[in-house]
């Protein structure tokens, strides 16, 4: 059973990610499951700069439309769930790390581990402060990333060093 739903989610996936593309988000994962004959499709969508619930129901509207004319490929009836990442998301790629501009990030490497503070993002490093110090941290270093979340405003001074100003109105 496990083989059919790899195959499945192999068939289904580039049609998935397309039709994301196109409404200008990016197929984040994509789960198939069987549950007797009818077919369960979860899928994680996110955008460069996030996305919001009323995006979320507008992609799966779209999804559900093309699924529709792919039917034969599902070969039943399917339920569709679509979501956007958690907060609890590793930090994967380089516009996860951008996002997390500010925020404080717990980072564990082959050689440690540690929490700091995320600041510009390049393609493959991003700035850290890390303990009071700033530092480069590449990303084919970071074995796992997490975001931490934080119940107080993070100190001005910090986010003074991290190019970050005053945070009024920023979530």
């Amino acid at each position: 059973m496990a083989n059919q739903q790899g195959d499945l989610g192999a068939a289904l996936e580039p049609v998935v990610r397309d039709a994301i593309g196109a409404a200008g988000f990016e197929l984040e994962q994509l789960d198939v499951q069987r549950a007797g004959r009818r077919s369960l499709l979860k899928v994680v969508v996110d955008g460069e700069t996030g996305i919001g619930l009323d995006e979320v129901a507008d992609v799966s509207r779209t999804l559900a439309s093309v699924l529709d004319e792919h039917d034969h490929v599902l070969g039943g009836p399917y339920t569709l769930e679509v979501t956007s990442p958690g907060l609890d998301r590793p930090l994967t790629k380089p516009r996860h790390w951008r996002r997390a501009w500010l925020r404080l990030v717990k980072v564990r490497t082959a050689g440690e581990t540690f929490i700091g503070r995320v600041g510009e993002a390049a393609d493959d490093e991003v700035q850290m402060l890390v303990g009071g110090q700033l530092r480069q941290v590449p990303y084919g270093q970071v074995d796992h990333a997490v975001i931490e979340v934080e119940f107080k405003q993070p100190p001005q001074e910090e986010l003074a060093l991290l190019g970050g100003g005053s945070q009024e109105g920023s979530s």
